[in-house]
């Protein structure tokens, strides 16, 4: 592996996305990632489907595509964590690893002697990450979460989706697992900040992550929006809390996005659509007239936006420099010419199906290049490899 973690391991016991996902962001970054997984089951995401990869004969295989989206350049050994051979061989990878992840259970793994404690007498300088829903300590440290039930718990549900009242109105989860995304993009933060401490005080570090807190810190401009206010948020459909014209207009032949964010850019954007006098009416000619009077000013704009069609619009704010764009399915995004300039999509080998398709890391380095050149693995697939470098038989892991 290249990349600048090329000479950090992590020992990933973690399942499902919040764990994984900062596993594969380390492993993407050249770590070198060693995913535990149970014995004949494995991450619980290998059985998420339909739909499964297909192998080289078109025949589902049992590796899902969302196992898949998570797991990237990862190594899987498969460990009975409840024998004590299995107990062994995980305290002696954590012995010769550097970042340990995990999201059991608070105190599951203590049960097993794998706890951090335990952990900190094999490895002072381990750093020890656990993700779980609401964190080690509170009165639901002991319970189970999902993103979508932190979605809703953490308030990203109240300001989601049409207001009541009109059609489709009530609150929506986000379209992907954004809690799990986002605990999993703050984990690898973390753990690499523990990282870069460590090599002042050669220490590890226990680091706490939970998903309820990282829904909380997500509100951003919304709780500011409340703590400054006194005033709840409210679902606004597409349409920005606090900078306008940002929202979805129809179109002669579909939608455009609109995300206008300064009152430069809504000078340039009036005269675009033929109506300079906007940008110096005095209701419109500053964000904070255009937020307050947004309920005559949406009006205009989504009559004067329906005349054209949506090429027609892209191209004229194009020409203006108004920030806009058409609303891409997921096969539109892949057909993008920038997604496809800067190769977010790409094949790598896989022992199934040939080759198996992986969106990659955004992350660019000008002297660390990434590379991204082993596909998730199967269940157990290095466990015989990673195990004979401790002097552990794969068996008796088991």
């Amino acid at each position: 592996m290249a990349g600048p973690l090329k000479h950090i391991r992590v020992l990933d016991l973690s399942r499902i996305m919040a764990g994984p996902w900062a596993g594969q962001i380390l492993a993407d970054l050249g770590a070198e990632v060693i995913k535990v997984e149970r014995s004949k089951v494995g991450d619980d995401t290998r059985r998420w489907g339909p739909p499964y990869l297909k192998d080289a004969e078109g025949k589902p295989t049992q590796e899902s595509g969302y196992y898949l989206s998570v797991n990237r350049g990862k190594k899987s050994v498969e460990v009975d964590l409840a024998a004590p051979e299995g107990q062994a061989a995980v305290k002696a990878l954590a012995a010769k690893s550097d970042i340990l992840l995990e999201n059991f259970k608070v105190g599951t793994l203590q049960r097993y002697g794998l706890g951090p404690e335990d952990l900190k007498q094999v490895n002072p300088q381990l750093i020890y990450c656990s993700v779980t829903g609401f964190g080690q300590d509170g009165p639901r440290a002991n319970d189970v979460a999902y993103d979508f039930m932190i979605q809703a718990m953490g308030g990203l549900m109240s300001v989601t989706g049409a207001p009541d009242g009109v059609p489709g109105g009530g609150p929506q989860k986000v379209g992907v697992p954004i809690i799990d995304i986002m605990a999993g993009m703050y984990t690898a933060i973390a753990v690499l900040a523990a990282l870069a401490e460590r090599s002042q005080s050669g220490q590890g570090d226990f680091v706490d992550i939970s998903m309820l807190d990282v829904a909380t810190a997500m509100l951003a401009n919304q709780a500011m929006n409340y703590l400054v206010s006194g005033a709840a948020p409210i679902r606004r459909g597409n349409k920005h809390p606090n900078i306008q014209p940002q929202d979805v207009f129809p179109v002669r032949d579909g939608h455009i996005v609109l995300a206008v964010g300064n009152d430069e850019q809504f000078q340039r954007f009036a005269a675009a659509i033929g109506l300079p006098e906007l940008g110096g009416d005095p209701r419109y000619s500053t964000n904070r007239e255009r937020v307050n009077n947004l309920d005559t000013l949406h009006p205009l704009i989504t009559e004067t936006l329906r005349q054209r069609d949506l090429a027609d619009w892209i191209a004229v704010f194009g020409q203006h420099k108004v920030p806009c764009g058409p609303i891409n399915t997921v096969p539109m995004v892949f057909a993008e010419p920038q997604v496809q300039h800067r190769q977010m999509l790409r094949d790598l080998p896989h022992p199934l199906s040939g080759t198996v398709p992986s969106v990659v890391s955004p992350m660019r380095f000008e002297r660390s290049a990434l590379t991204f050149e082993r596909p998730p693995p199967l269940l157990g697939e290095h466990t015989a490899e990673v195990l004979a470098t401790l002097g552990l038989v794969a068996e008796d892991a088991q």
